[in-house]
């Protein structure tokens, strides 16, 4: 059934994929997009009903996840204000080596599900020690150190206010306490070496992770409208007085998991 992502134009196999969704979910048009990081998955049991889950495998150029944490299917839920979101389960990281359309062919196919608003969440190293692992922190902008682009072609983007500052503000409605910062990613799968993450403090980053900005990037290009949320799993190289490990990271994001999922079910809510 699945499709390589790089053997068609990549707006074809979104076009692909949304109609095989269309068609196994029943549900004509989505509303809301979310993308499910580390820590984040139990949000999806609190926003709604359940009307379809697919298999990620079989619907065209999405993949099983590669990384423990991560889900392995698409599922439409249907929320109390009628509304119905697409939970994307099966994000590809660029690390994983399938190439940058695989890793945008998630947010193509929500555009041409009829998503306008998608809400990207991960699992990310923090370079504020103020912050202590398990803190939600809002992305109000990134710094894309994968050396790579979505964008193919003459396409010219403007990314200013790419992660929206109403729904930032939307979500600070629901919890007034909430922090923002930047996000920086870079490419992985290896973490950031202690210099690497002094080198993004002093770019301005206030977070560092393997995920998203090629997402969001998608995600403009597409028109949709974006809500970046981190939770910060652990410091960073450098300030962690402790070695990095995947298994820190899953460990933080299962202590959180049901604070961080309530308060993304209230903010979903709301948009």
């Amino acid at each position: 059934m699945n499709i390589e992502s790089n053997d068609i134009n990549p707006f074809e196999l979104a076009s692909q994929a949304a109609t095989v969704i269309r068609e196994r979910s029943g549900v004509e048009k989505h509303d809301i997009a979310l993308v499910l990081g580390s820590g984040w998955g139990g949000a999806a049991e609190l926003i709604g009903e359940v009307v379809s889950e697919i298999p990620a495998a079989e619907i065209p150029g999405f993949h099983a996840p590669a990384v423990a944490g991560h889900g392995a299917t698409l599922r439409s839920i249907k929320l109390p204000s009628s509304k119905v979101a697409l939970v994307l389960g099966s994000r590809t990281h660029f690390y994983e080596g399938k190439g940058v359309r695989a890793v945008a062919h998630g947010m193509r196919t929500a555009a041409a599900c009829g998503v306008n608003t998608v809400v990207l969440t991960n699992g990310c190293g923090g370079l504020n020690p103020a912050w202590a692992p398990g803190q939600p922190v809002l992305i109000s902008d990134h710094i894309n150190l994968t050396a790579a682009s979505p964008l193919e072609g003459a396409t010219f983007i403007d990314l200013t206010d790419l992660y929206s500052s109403r729904l930032r503000d939307l979500a600070r409605s629901v919890d007034p306490t909430l922090p923002e910062g930047v996000y920086a990613q870079f490419r992985g799968p290896h973490y950031e070496t202690p210099a690497e993450v002094k080198m993004a403090k002093i770019l301005g980053a206030d977070l560092v992770g393997m995920s998203t900005t090629l997402e969001a990037i998608a995600a403009r290009e597409a028109g949709m409208e974006i809500l970046g949320i981190s939770l910060m799993t652990n410091l960073a190289a450098g300030i962690s007085e402790t070695p990095l490990s995947h298994e820190e990271v899953i460990e933080a994001g299962q202590a959180a998991g049901p604070r961080i999922s309530a308060l993304l079910a209230e903010i979903i809510a709301k948009l």
